[in-house]
């Protein structure tokens, strides 16, 4: 398999127990104060994810990069065949432990269309596979998955480089809107350093506590009903990533045109 800019590679695979997205993607800012109405427009047509009742739950990513950063700079020269490596956990951080499930994901972006292959393992394979850059235990139909992962990590020499955490609301659409997916992410925050992800470890905001991320997610287009309703809402689309924005928050990169600018430092807890 090649690691260039060559993507034949790298075509979706729906192997068992291997979980494959393909859709399109639209991002927004708005303020935290404006959340209560699209929450309560969007719950006049979609349902609440399983897991998004009650508040929603935590989002935790340990972002892998290159010495130069080379996944971070294809993100802000907008490269029309990008990619990222994450190892992701759904949950509250302080729940981490060897068997905790996580998932080991490459995101990638082809021309305006967004997949995202994963794998699921305990946080221990993950890691033995991430960080310690050998094969682990798995099952049929994730080989070629984790192949494409340990030659990702080992060609280009990968390490842990941003983590970033927040607290997600997703709505899920139904009937006409099947497909469609909106999540409100809120108190997004980071850290560069102390990467294990149950690490007790402060996380500083990399976005203002007073904005949410809004994506919007669709496998063929975003229906013009909600499009209308960012429009009537004022919602901001932005190019904003939230793993360039811990990057650049934490002066690994000067701070592109893309960075959301941050109020005063504010260390929080978890």
């Amino acid at each position: 398999m090649r690691l260039d800019g060559d993507h034949g590679g790298h075509a979706l695979r729906s192997p068992s127990r291997l979980h494959a997205f393909n859709r399109y993607e639209i991002k927004y800012l708005m303020p935290s104060t404006a959340v209560p109405v699209l929450r309560e427009r969007l719950a006049r047509r979609l349902a609440l994810d399983d897991h998004g009742a009650s508040g929603g739950y935590g989002v935790w990513s340990v972002y892998y990069d290159t010495r130069d950063l080379r996944f971070y700079w294809e993100k802000i020269e907008g490269l029309r065949f990008r990619r990222k490596l994450r190892v992701r956990h759904y949950g509250d951080p302080y729940t981490v432990d060897d068997e905790t499930h996580v998932y080991v994901e490459i995101k990638q972006r082809v021309n305006r269309v967004t997949q995202k292959r994963r794998v699921g393992l305990p946080y221990r394979l993950a890691r033995e596979l991430c960080d310690g850059r050998a094969m682990v235990a798995h099952d049929a139909g994730q080989r070629a998955f984790l192949d494409e992962v340990l030659e990702l990590i080992c060609g280009l020499d990968l390490r842990p480089v941003a983590m970033t955490g927040y607290r997600r609301e997703a709505f899920v659409g139904r009937d006409a809107d099947a497909g469609l997916r909106v999540t409100l992410d809120h108190r997004v925050r980071g850290r560069d350093r102390d990467f294990h992800l149950g690490a007790a470890a402060d996380n500083r905001l990399i976005v203002p506590a007073r904005l949410a991320v809004v994506e919007f997610k669709a496998n063929e287009r975003v229906p013009y009903w909600l499009t209308d309703l960012a429009a009537e809402l004022n919602m901001s689309v932005v190019r904003m990533s939230k793993y360039c924005q811990s990057v650049e928050a934490f002066g690994r990169a000067p701070r592109s045109i893309f960075h959301v600018p941050d109020e005063a430092s504010t260390r929080i807890e978890v």
